[in-house]
């Protein structure tokens, strides 16, 4: 086991884990980052990336993500491919395994982030980043003048598409029935927008584009009646996601306190968890911003925290 102990093992590898693995390489603190089944995180399905700082003409989310890991390398991170599968904080130092190893850590940070729920259709999958998308705070500003559909009926579609609505020409909102999960006010506002309009009782069956030589782009979606099975064809430059986001936190269940939804609960002001020398950063204790940047600043609290309380273990 001496070979799979670390002083920090970081569970991620999108903007949160990359950056806590920064400031910790720096702090000769060695870091070992688990980079998962999706090295790189939810940015390697993103194509342009114009709101992330430093980047004047932006960058392609896989590529930013590459800079990241080499960045983290550089300084002696180690990456290791491989999905964390279970944990066990209750001792120390804590307990890891994957699929085939067992690790050991003097403190752990968390950046397993959390995954947009989607429709579950393969021709969504095909027109990710090229039309289709999970994020209108990310991805809203490529739609200006256009026409955009949001699935949903709940708080997350009602603001996606009123944020929508600064961009583009026209926003539809699709939702499977007549009644809404929003909130009343968040509801009355996207109904009051002259730029709204809703599509009820249809769900989306299909996304349809093209794909002809170096173009590949959405350009609109086949919508099914849940009353009666009929189908039409809608065009729109633009589908985004409303319905949530589901955090990536199952393995630690019953391990450490969470909301109701399953987003990792933090101290006010820092990264701690309910369990000293466990810290969480990123998306996976984030519902509100789930941005980027906003990771990779709580990525370096993290590696602060973690850094300044393995402190207080030594001696």
């Amino acid at each position: 086991m001496s070979k799979n102990h670390h002083k920090v093992i970081i569970i991620g590898s999108g903007p949160a884990g990359f950056t806590a693995a920064l400031y910790n390489a720096r702090a000769n603190l060695n870091p070992v980052i688990f980079e998962g089944m999706q090295p790189g995180g939810q940015l390697t399905i993103t194509t342009d990336v114009d709101n992330y700082p430093g980047f004047e003409n932006g960058i392609m989310g896989p590529e930013l993500m590459d800079v990241m890991r080499k960045q983290v390398q550089r300084f002696g991170t180690e990456s290791i491919y491989a999905e964390i599968t279970e944990v066990d904080f209750s001792q120390k130092p804590f307990k890891l395994k994957s699929y085939d190893d067992e690790y050991a850590a003097d403190a752990v940070i968390i950046a397993t982030g959390a995954s947009a729920k989607l429709l579950g259709i393969e021709s969504e999958g095909k027109f990710m980043g090229y039309g289709v998308s999970a994020c209108a705070t990310c991805d809203g500003f490529f739609f200006k003048d256009q026409k955009v559909l949001v699935v949903g009926g709940g708080d997350t579609a009602m603001e996606e598409a009123t944020y929508l609505t600064n961009h583009a020409k026209e926003v539809h909102i699709i939702h499977r029935r007549e009644g809404f999960r929003a909130s009343k006010i968040m509801l009355e506002k996207a109904q009051k927008n002259p730029k709204i309009s809703f599509i009820l009782n249809k769900v989306v069956k299909e996304v349809v584009g093209v794909e002809e030589n170096s173009i590949k782009k959405m350009t609109g979606v086949i919508l099914e009646d849940t009353k009666n099975g009929s189908t039409e064809e809608v065009k729109a430059d633009g589908l985004f996601m409303g319905i949530g986001h589901k955090p990536n936190t199952d393995i630690f269940k019953g391990q450490l306190e969470m909301d109701d939804v399953g987003y990792i609960k933090v101290k006010p002001g820092t990264t701690n968890t309910s369990v000293e020398g466990v810290f969480a950063a990123g998306d996976v204790a984030d519902s509100k911003y789930r941005q980027a940047i906003t990771a990779a600043g709580s990525g370096c609290m993290a590696a602060i925290d973690a850094e300044r309380w393995l402190e207080t273990q030594e001696g």
